[in-house]
This record gives C-alpha cells, sequence and structure tokens, in this order.
C-alpha cells in the first residue's frame, strides 16, 4: 500500500519508515522537521497540505505517529497541543475517509491513563493493572488531554465512516534520559521499566505494522513489553516487589548488583498488553528477560539508551 508516515523524522518513525518498506508499502512520511524518511515537511495541523499530500501521492493507508509529547509542555503552549495532536488528527481522519481508506493506525500513549489518584501510588489494592478497559480516564496535563481527545476523534470517524482505526496506547519507547526522574539513573531506570511500562522502539514499530495489517473495526489497543507478572502479585508488587522479581528472575538482583544498579522497591501499575497478543498476534520480543539474558552472557543492553538524543524538532529550530 502507499501509506502516509506523519512523524517520520522523529525517534518511532526513523524506525517504522524501514520497516513499513520492507513489508512492501511505499512510504511517505510526512514531519515538521526534515529527515532521511520525509517527503513533505509541515504540520498535520495544515488541513490543506494534509489533504494534498493524500491526493497527489495516492496514499490508500495512514499511520498517524506525528504529535508534541509531554517534554513540549515546557516549550509550547496549550493551544499547540490542541493544533496538533487534536486538530492535526482530525485533518487525517477526514482525509482519509474522504480518499476511501480501509484502516488508520493512531499513536495514543498509556500517559493518558495515569490520574490523579494513580499516579499518587498503589494503595491497599495493591499495584493498578491496567488494561484497555481501565476508567474512567482523566488525564493529568494537556498532552494526555489532547491525546484522549483525539482517541475520541478517532471513534467518531470509523464509526461513522466504517473505517478499521487502531488506537495504540504504547509505552515508553523514548531514548533520552527522563525529564523528571533522575534517581535511578539513565539505563538503570528503563531496565526496570521493561517490568511493567517500557517497550523497544523496534517493538513498537512492529506494532503499528501489525495492526496496519490486521485491525478490524475500532480497538485500543496497549503497546508494551509483557509483564513477567501475574494480577494476583498486584498487591506483593506494591510492598516489596524485588521478592516478586526474585520469584521470576532469582539471578536478577546479582546481575544488578554487579552493576551497581537497583531493582525498583515498589511497582505501583502494571500495563498488561494482552489485548494486542490476541487481535494482532503481536507480542514485544525485548522483555525484562531479554535484558538478564544480554547482562548474562556480557552483550550490549536492548535498552536504546541514548541521553544525548535530540527532538528532530528541536535539531531544525
Amino acid at each position: 500500500m502507499r501509506v502516509l508516515l506523519t512523524g517520520s523524522s522523529g525517534w518511532l518513525g526513523r524506525h517504522l519508515a524501514p520497516l513499513l518498506a520492507e513489508a512492501g508499502h511505499e512510504v511517505t512520511g510526512l514531519d515538521v522537521a526534515p529527515g532521511p524518511h520525509t517527503r513533505v515537511t509541515g504540520s498535520v495541523a495544515d488541513r490543506d497540505l494534509v489533504f494534498q499530500t493524500v491526493a497527489h501521492f495516492g496514499i490508500e493507508a495512514v499511520v498517524h505517529g506525528g504529535a508534541l509529547h509531554k517534554p513540549d509542555i515546557a516549550r509550547n503552549p496549550r493551544q499547540a497541543f490542541i493544533d496538533t495532536n487534536v486538530t492535526g488528527t482530525l485533518n487525517l481522519l477526514e482525509a482519509a475517509a474522504e480518499a476511501g481508506h480501509r484502516r488508520f493506525v493512531f499513536t495514543s500513549t498509556t500517559s493518558l491513563m495515569i490520574r490523579a489518584d494513580v499516579r499518587a501510588g498503589a494503595g491497599e489494592r495493591g499495584a493498578w493493572w491496567m488494561t484497555e478497559d481501565f476508567g474512567p480516564l482523566a488525564p493529568r496535563n494537556i498532552y494526555g488531554v489532547t491525546k484522549l481527545a483525539a482517541e475520541n476523534v478517532c471513534r467518531i470517524v470509523s464509526a461513522e465512516t466504517g473505517m478499521a482505526v487502531a488506537i495504540l496506547r504504547t509505552g515508553r519507547f523514548f531514548p533520552e534520559d527522563d525529564d523528571t526522574h533522575v534517581d535511578p539513573p539513565g539505563e538503570n531506570l528503563k531496565a526496570n521499566e521493561f517490568l511493567n511500562r517500557r517497550l523497544s522502539v523496534a517493538d513498537c514499530a512492529r506494532l503499528h505494522l501489525a495492526a496496519l495489517d490486521r485491525i478490524e473495526g475500532c480497538e485500543v489497543l496497549i503497546g508494551s513489553a509483557p509483564p513477567p507478572f501475574a494480577p494476583a502479585e498486584a498487591k506483593e508488587l506494591a510492598r516489596d516487589a524485588p521478592a516478586v522479581i526474585a520469584r521470576h528472575f532469582p539471578d536478577a538482583a546479582k546481575l544488578y548488583a554487579a552493576r551497581g544498579w537497583r531493582l525498583p522497591a515498589t511497582i505501583e501499575r502494571v500495563y498488561d498488553p494482552g489485548k494486542a497478543e490476541r487481535l494482532l498476534g503481536w507480542r514485544a520480543q525485548t522483555d525484562f528477560g531479554a535484558i538478564l539474558a544480554a547482562m548474562r552472557e556480557g552483550r550490549e543492553l536492548p535498552l536504546d539508551h541514548d541521553p544525548e538524543f535530540v527532538s528532530p524538532v528541536l535539531s531544525a529550530g
């Protein structure tokens, strides 16, 4: 198919564009910043540009990965989030519907599921076990608010047109250091997050490809590495995560100690990607077990860690 990929110069886009091409798709990248996979430079908020791009390149499906993200809150007003994340999504959906597309893939975020009580901690119930049915949703910042609004626009357009839409609530896959948490640092934090809330960028790209190939109807799907835990362990995870981790990975503490790393003392929420596996046949290839295996064998850790990474939008000014 001829596929329009938004966010083609970004971290996900630079991995997803080659994967789509390898699968036989002809990719047209659209991004506000130039890049090797970007043929059209501009914003999805520009309605005329979106419709012209879909028509000019004979686009047959859209994979919408472009957005303003949480770190952009410090650099952009709320209106910019509405223009890009909501209006931009509507522009793409309506252009796709007008062109008669059968499928649309939208990159959302698990961040919109973190309302105030979830962020406050686990509580008596133990770790929050987060599936697509979790609610009510009350996002804590403009990023989450606009992503949830965009999800709802996806639902409306799908219901009215019959276009199949995959809403992919992806966990963390950014390469840079966390913009708010510095302890534990860098790689240690990323490794810990593979227990409950992270996936590799390669797995995230594979999820988008699977959704493009197989989605039917309008479905919300969580994308994260499969947790090694069961819901029955939720209470203990909130009290003593190292004890639970030791049951599943007896040598984890030793492998961590050799690097001067720390396991999480508690785990307060777990994202469950089981629905994506059931509907799409997708399962993340990199999980916490794969990271420990690389430690045992002395291989490079599959963490996608790059503290020097700078968004191409910022690089382009």
